[in-house]
């Protein structure tokens, strides 16, 4: 893939995340660039927004509301995460059918 295909993707990756306002800006765009520039697969990057959206819907009851995430870079430190990470798939899985209940609910 190349990096005007791996940036597309994960924008619209970004973009469509729980818990994002949905714009997508410059910084937004570097961002991206940089991740394709260190290598970072895009599975990673995918899982990373989903734990991430995974752990904010799965806040407890009457816990305040969080803002809206308005950065990519804000999943920096998830994204690291789960690059160090050695799960199998299917945990990726898993958190990807529980966001999706989540987020029917909303």
């Amino acid at each position: 893939m190349d990096r005007s295909e791996y940036v597309r993707r994960v924008l619209a990756a970004y973009r469509t995340a729980p818990g994002t306002g949905g714009a997508v800006r410059g910084p937004d765009r570097l961002f991206a660039a940089q991740l394709y520039e260190r290598g970072v697969g895009l599975e990673a990057v995918e899982n990373a927004l989903l734990l991430a959206a995974a752990r904010r819907l799965a806040r407890p009851a009457g816990a305040p509301t969080l803002g809206v995430i308005r950065s990519l870079a804000y999943f920096s430190p998830v994204i690291e995460e789960v690059l160090n990470l050695h799960v199998d798939p299917e945990y990726f899985r898993h958190l990807r059918k529980r966001v999706a209940r989540l987020t029917e609910s909303v």
